[in-house]
């Protein structure tokens, strides 16, 4: 299988590269630190191809795309990965605006990119990693919980796209909850995930293409209380 995978450098891109390296598959890798591209490279170099790309510059993703696209001739399945998002309390603009520019912008130019791609193709698997922290507003990373809330409704709209269009195309969302990269921000955090255990419940979702999932799976008790909680109740935790 050939598989693309944008933000791979680190997280649940890197976890996930290392697990579909392993069965052997041709793997596209994605992000924006050359060196650690070339790390992953040197280490499976017959089957890795890399391309330094940040996801937030339209020409430099877009090249990335085309050029390891000519490389593998066909993409299988496309993994975004890509994101940001900091803690932000003070509603300091300049995170807010990197947030969205990267988690809305540069996120929905790659996921038009590559569903665009997969529908020339006439098939293809599209994954986008977006967040349990999506279902609610968070007073402290507004921007962060606002910008997955718009990634799992446009994830939503691809899946009825798709569906419409006869279901070659497969879109899955992957919601994790909090998971123990340098995305976990914050005081007193329950529910710390270990990344090898959230990429394996990934790779089992990708393998029986559910359209949603919760990572990992006790996520998605919280996820289905956090949803249909009142804000009565919901604004005074």
């Amino acid at each position: 299988m050939n598989i693309l995978i944008i933000g791979a450098t680190s997280g649940i891109g890197k976890a996930l590269f290392k697990l579909y390296i392993k069965d052997n598959h041709r793997i596209a890798i994605v992000g924006r630190r050359t060196h650690l591209l070339d790390e992953l490279s040197r280490q499976y170099p017959s089957n890795t191809f890399a391309a330094t790309a940040d996801i937030t510059k339209q020409d430099e993703i877009e090249q990335a795309i085309r050029l390891l696209y000519k490389e593998l001739r066909n993409i299988d399945l496309a993994i975004i990965c890509s994101g940001t998002g900091d803690l932000n309390p003070s509603l300091d603009y300049t995170i807010e605006r990197l947030t969205t520019e990267t988690n809305v912008m540069g996120w929905t130019f790659v996921i038009d990119t590559l569903y665009n791609l997969f529908e020339q193709q006439n098939h293809g698997h599209l994954v986008a990693i977006t967040s349990a922290g999506g279902l609610r507003g968070e007073p402290m990373a507004p921007a962060y919980s606002a910008t997955k809330a718009y990634q799992i409704n446009y994830m939503e709209a691809l899946r009825k796209k798709a569906f419409k269009a006869g279901n070659k195309i497969v879109v899955t969302d992957v919601r994790p909850g909090l998971v123990d990269t340098a995305m976990a921000k914050g005081d007193n955090l329950f529910w710390v995930m270990p990344v090898d255990k959230v990429a394996r419940q990934i790779r089992n979702a990708i393998r029986r293409k559910k359209s949603k999932v919760y990572v990992t799976k006790r996520w998605h008790v919280l996820a289905v209380i956090n949803k249909f909680l009142p804000f009565c109740l919901y604004k005074r935790m």
